[in-house]
Order: C-alpha cells, then sequence, then structure tokens
C-alpha cells in the first residue's frame, strides 16, 4: 500500500469530520475518484451501506470516466450524496453530478483555490501532500450555479475549497 503524505492524512481527517459524518446510514453515495477507497471504507465502517466508487483505475466498483455514467450503468436522480474530493480540478463533471442526485441531493467537494494551486503544488514537490494524479486544467472557484445551492463552505488555510452544495430541483417544464 502507497504511504500518504502528511497533510493528505490530516486532511482526510478532517474530511472524515467535516463531510462524511454528515453521510446517513440510508444514504446511497457515490465516490467520483476513488483513488485507493478510503472514504468509501470509512463510510462502511460508519454504517453506510450503500456505497458505490468510480475510478478509471481499480480497486473502484466502476472502472470507468463519470461522464460516461449513462453507459456503466448508473441511473439519473439516483443518489443521496455524491462525494468528489480532488476531482473538479480535473474533469469538468458539475452537470453529471447534478443529472445523477436526487432533488435535494448533496454533492460533498472539495478543489484547490486557483489562487492557491502553486502553493499547493510545491508542497506536493516537497512530498507533504499527495501527488496529483492529472493536470488541474479546470481550476475554478465554487460559488453557487443554477443547479446547486451552497449549504456549506470552509477554505482551510485558504488554500482549498471544501463544499457541501445542495442539488435545486429541475426547472419545471412548461
Amino acid at each position: 500500500m502507497q504511504r500518504v503524505p502528511i497533510l493528505s492524512r490530516f486532511s482526510r481527517k478532517l474530511k472524515e469530520w467535516y463531510f462524511l459524518n454528515t453521510v446517513s446510514t440510508d444514504d446511497l453515495v457515490l465516490e467520483i475518484g476513488c483513488g485507493d477507497g478510503w472514504a468509501g471504507r470509512y463510510l462502511r465502517h460508519r454504517g453506510v451501506g450503500r456505497v458505490v466508487g468510480i475510478d478509471a483505475n481499480p480497486p473502484a466498483t466502476i472502472v470507468g470516466d463519470i461522464r460516461e455514467w449513462r453507459s456503466l450503468g448508473l441511473t439519473a436522480e439516483s443518489f443521496d450524496v455524491i462525494v468528489a474530493f480532488e476531482v473538479l480540478e480535473h474533469v469538468n463533471c458539475m452537470g453529471d453530478c447534478f443529472a445523477l442526485l436526487k432533488p435535494g441531493g448533496r454533492l460533498l467537494v472539495t478543489s484547490p483555490r486557483p489562487s492557491a494551486d502553486r502553493i499547493l503544488h510545491k508542497l506536493e514537490q516537497w512530498k507533504l501532500n499527495q501527488s496529483r494524479t492529472s493536470p488541474h486544467i479546470y481550476l475554478t472557484y465554487f460559488k453557487e450555479t443554477p443547479h446547486f445551492e451552497i449549504a456549506r463552505m470552509w477554505r482551510p488555510l485558504w488554500l482549498s475549497q471544501w463544499c457541501i452544495f445542495r442539488r435545486r430541483p429541475s426547472p419545471a417544464i412548461p
């Protein structure tokens, strides 16, 4: 098993507290970019029995790209919670998250603050933080979107942005 850098280990503990402890044991959870599966293991340990992990590589439950969710057998508006830690800066998938979440469902996300990405990259080079798996080409500041509202937001050390978005209901079709 790969050694997790010290700042990443600390960040995981904070994510357990800030995000994962808010997940109900009855929730159906999708973890996008699950990596080694640590968040899913933590949720299952807490009694959350329905956790699906998707990643480009094993050991994910589903190996593939979230943007191809239809062909991977996922169903629209089926998940209560989606977890996407350090994903949105790599993949433009907010529309896919909206499609997969039930109305009122929660999207738990983290991403570097664009203005702090160079600092985080330096921490990776010093082996203090987990190395990125691909370029950060979709860096953006979290803000409310037409599809989501911010339920809770935190900016740890102004380096990252951590947000719990709530999916708004689909607009009525006239």
